[in-house]
């Protein structure tokens, strides 16, 4: 087994403390595990691949920029995740102020078919999605460990469900039904 796939089994929190300790890799593996996630998370939000491949950049800037001061005790996906919210956020109020009373940006043509054809989650559409990740995010840490890992799996690394069975080593239709279950469990909490 290769030095990079040896990594890739190792946990965040080793990841990160092998980084700390100097081990430069051990971060471009935690980058390049999330990398996938954290672009699908923002380009729903920024509405074209370039800005969401800066914003995504910029977000894996910001963890390294703080990685020191992660505190370890905690998920580093939902540190991450938090990041990226808040740089979204952030994308927002900066593309907010480049904007003209009719909505586009100085230059940019209108075209009745293509504002018709936006089938893209609104600004304010992104940050209600960002709260119910807030409210979720305690929802979630109540399901037992096995759920909690299914749901971060499918939804956050946007694993398959095959991929999921033979990452957990469980039956595909169990890894099917416990995501099933999280979700009724989950909806019952937040409606």
């Amino acid at each position: 087994m290769c030095y990079i796939e040896r990594m890739a089994e190792i946990s965040d929190a080793e990841l990160i403390s092998a980084y700390l300790s100097g081990d430069e890799k051990s971060l471009e593996i935690l980058i390049e595990k999330y990398l996938k996630a954290v672009y699908r998370f923002v380009y729903p939000i920024v509405k074209n691949s370039s800005d969401a491949e800066d914003l995504t950049q910029e977000i894996f800037v910001r963890v390294w920029k703080k990685i020191t001061k992660f505190d370890r005790d905690k998920k580093f996906s939902s540190w991450l995740f938090a990041i990226a919210k808040n740089a979204a956020i952030d994308f927002i109020r900066r593309n907010k102020k480049t904007r003209n009373f009719s909505g586009l940006a100085v230059g940019e043509s209108f075209s009745i078919e293509e504002t018709l054809a936006d089938t893209q989650p609104t600004p304010a559409e992104t940050v209600q999605m960002i709260e119910l990740h807030k409210t979720l995010a305690p929802a979630i840490k109540k399901l037992p460990a096995i759920d909690q890992q299914i749901i971060e799996l499918r939804d956050e690394q946007a694993l398959t469900f095959r991929e999921i069975s033979k990452t957990l080593q469980t039956p595909l239709n169990t890894v099917k039904s416990r995501y099933r279950r999280a979700l009724t469990f989950l909806r019952k909490i937040i409606t």
